[in-house]
C-alpha cells in the first residue's frame, strides 16, 4: 500500500510496476487450481465474483435466446448455498428480464447436509440458463459432487457456476483437465471442470476485500462492472494490495496442500474435539439429550469445520457466553429483532427447528495446533452449562 499504489493502468513506470505484480498474483492464483492465468477474474470479494457468474451467465442467456422462444429461463441450485448464491437467485426470480421471470429451482437434499447429483441434474431443461452449486458447504462442511454436476451440465451446454469458497486454499484443486494433478491431491480433490468457479483468499489467511472469478475459456457471460481493466470482464481501478496478497495467499496455500497429513492430522483433531465437547456435555448432564453433529462424519466433510446441536439452548446466548471465554464460533444466521433466527441451511437438512435454533459452528484453521484445540472442550463445557442452567 506504500509502495505499489500507482494505477496499474498507466502507463509510466510506477503504474506498470503495479501492473506486474498484479500479473505475478494472477499466475499465483493460477497455479493453486491448476489453470491458465488469463482465465483468472480479481473482483472485491467472493459475493461479487459470485453474482458476476450467475448474473453474466443469465444475461448471456437472455442475450442469446431465439427472439421466438417464449416462456420464463430458469436457474437451478441448493437449498444449502451460501446466502451470497441463495439470495442472489431469490432476487433474480423475482426481477423481469425481457418481460420473463428467471424461475427458481431448488433440488432435495439429503438429511446429512449433501446432495444427490441426479438430484440436480434432473431439475436442467432447455430453459435452463445457469447452475450453481457450492463444492463444499460453509456450515456443516458436507462434500458436493459437483464434478459430476459440471460434467452433465457440460454436456447439456449449461452454464455451470460452483463456489468454492470454503473449498479452494484448503483442499487441493483440480480445474483444468488438461493440467496434472496438483500435489496433494487425494479423493476429495476429484476433477471438476466448471464454466465459472469463485473463491475469496480471506478463508486462507489471505486478505479481505479480494475476491477470484475462474472464467473458463469460451464460456459466455455479460460483465457487471463495464471497463478495460481485467480483459473487459470486470471494470474499476483494480485492488493492487489486495491482489497482491491474494497471490501470496494463493502461493502459502499450496506449499501448505503438497502435503497430505496436514489435513488428515487436522481433521483427526476435529473430531476428537467435537467428540471431546459431547462426552464433557454428557458428564455435566446439563441437558436432557445429548449434543448432535449437523452433518456427515464420514469422508464427505472438510477437515476444519464441525457444527454441533446443543438441544434446548439458544445460539445467540451461548455464543455470547463463548466469546467472554474468548472462544470465537459461529451460527447460520445473523441476529435479527434480538434473536438468532435458525439456519436456512440446517432447516433445509430437515434438522428440527429447537435443534437449529441451538446449533454452534467451530472452524479450525491450517494453524490450529492440539493444545488451543483441546483446552477450549472445557470452557464451552462450562459455558453450555451456565447458559443451560440460566434458562435463556
Amino acid at each position: 500500500m506504500e509502495h505499489s499504489w500507482h494505477n496499474p493502468s498507466s502507463i509510466h513506470r510506477a503504474g506498470q510496476e503495479a501492473r506486474r505484480k498484479i500479473e505475478l498474483a494472477r499466475a499465483q492464483v493460477a497455479a493453486l487450481i491448476g489453470v491458465a492465468a488469463k482465465t483468472i477474474v480479481f473482483t472485491s470479494g467472493g459475493t461479487e465474483a459470485i453474482d458476476l457468474a450467475i448474473r453474466g451467465a443469465l444475461g448471456a442467456a437472455l442475450r442469446g435466446r431465439d427472439s421466438k422462444a417464449s416462456g420464463p429461463l430458469n436457474i437451478v441450485t441448493t437449498p444449502l448455498e451460501h446466502s451470497a448464491v441463495r439470495q442472489l437467485v431469490d432476487e433474480l426470480s423475482h426481477e423481469r428480464f425481457n418481460t420473463a421471470e428467471a424461475q427458481l429451482r431448488l433440488c432435495q437434499v439429503r438429511r446429512d447436509g449433501t446432495i444427490d447429483a441426479a438430484a440436480v441434474i434432473d431439475l436442467i431443461d432447455d430453459a435452463t440458463a445457469a447452475v450453481s452449486v457450492q463444492w463444499c458447504n460453509n456450515e456443516t462442511g458436507a462434500i458436493m459432487p459437483v464434478a459430476e454436476i459440471a460434467a452433465a451440465c457440460r454436456q447439456r451446454g449449461v452454464p455451470f457456476h460452483c463456489d468454492a469458497t470454503q473449498w479452494v486454499g484448503k483442499m487441493p484443486t483440480r480445474i483444468s483437465p488438461t493440467v496434472a494433478d496438483p500435489a496433494g491431491t487425494d479423493p476429495q480433490s476429484e476433477l471438476c471442470d466448471p464454466d465459472f468457479l469463485s473463491f475469496a483468499p480471506h478463508k486462507f489467511h489471505g486478505p479481505k476485500g479480494a475476491g477470484v472469478l475462474y472464467c473458463r475459456p469460451g464460456a459466455r457471460f455479460v460483465p457487471r462492472l463495464l471497463g478495460t481493466q481485467e480483459l473487459g470482464r470486470r471494470g474499476g481501478t483494480e485492488n493492487v494490495a489486495g491482489i497482491i496478497g491474494c497471490g501470496v495467499a494463493c502461493e502459502l496455500a499450496g506449499s501448505w496442500l503438497a502435503d497430505a497429513a496436514n489435513r488428515q492430522r487436522l481433521a483427526a483433531l476435529r473430531d476428537r474435539f467435537e467428540q471431546a465437547i459431547i462426552d464433557a456435555v454428557v458428564a455435566g448432564k446439563c441437558l436432557r439429550d445429548a449434543p448432535v453433529i449437523n452433518g456427515p462424519r464420514d469422508a464427505r466433510r472438510l477437515w476444519n469445520v464441525t457444527n454441533i446441536a446443543f438441544p434446548t439452548l439458544e445460539a445467540e446466548a451461548l455464543l455470547l457466553a463463548l466469546s467472554e471465554k474468548r472462544i470465537c464460533a459461529s451460527a447460520g444466521a445473523a441476529c435479527s429483532s434480538g434473536s438468532l433466527d435458525p439456519s436456512p441451511v440446517l432447516l433445509a437438512m430437515g434438522v428440527p427447528r429447537s435443534l437449529a435454533h441451538g446449533s454452534i459452528r467451530f472452524s479450525l484453521s491450517r494453524d490450529s495446533i492440539e493444545s488451543e484445540v483441546m483446552d477450549a472442550v472445557a470452557p464451552i463445557a462450562a459455558c453450555v452449562q451456565r447458559v443451560a442452567e440460566s434458562g435463556t
